[in-house]
């Protein structure tokens, strides 16, 4: 499991049109250029990544003046495993321990392997964190960090 700069960049973006619907408003509609300002992220591939989130159903859009991208559900109901899956596929560190895309390993006894077993835990626990984990979480975190240190 590695987050990509694609991962990283997508999870930033939709943190960032989550973040409004924590403060109390209405979830927000951004558009590119200012979440690629925001998140000092190229627009080019900000547009690419978020066209991929919109094809998975985590995102809406609307064309035109005043258009731009938005949360196709609640912050809540959106997890970061469920960006990160659409954006860099399996948690697993290894293919024989991967849900999603599963692959037999090398080892002569795949069942008792020791790695394999590790990297089984290494897998669940970082699954657990990403699904249990919504973009509400994130941006509650966020912004009691930012109280905390006296930032807006």
């Amino acid at each position: 499991m590695r987050l990509s700069k694609r991962g990283e960049y997508g999870l930033r973006a939709m943190i960032a049109l989550a973040e409004p619907a924590e403060k109390g408003g209405a979830p927000q509609m951004m558009q590119i250029k200012e979440i690629s300002l925001r998140e000092q992220i190229s627009p080019k591939f900000l547009e690419q990544i978020l066209l991929t989130l919109k094809n998975a159903g985590l995102l809406h859009s609307k064309m035109g003046v005043g258009g731009g991208y938005y949360l196709a559900r609640s912050a809540s109901e959106i997890t970061l495993g469920q960006i990160f899956r659409v954006l860099d596929g399996p948690v697993a560190p290894i293919k024989c321990v991967s849900q999603m895309a599963y692959e037999p390993c090398g080892c002569p006894d795949e069942e008792t392997c020791g790695l394999r077993l590790a990297m089984g835990d290494v897998r669940n626990a970082i699954a657990d964190i990403l699904d249990n984990t919504s973009l509400a979480d994130v941006t509650k975190r966020q912004n009691a960090v930012r109280k905390k240190l006296g930032i807006k």
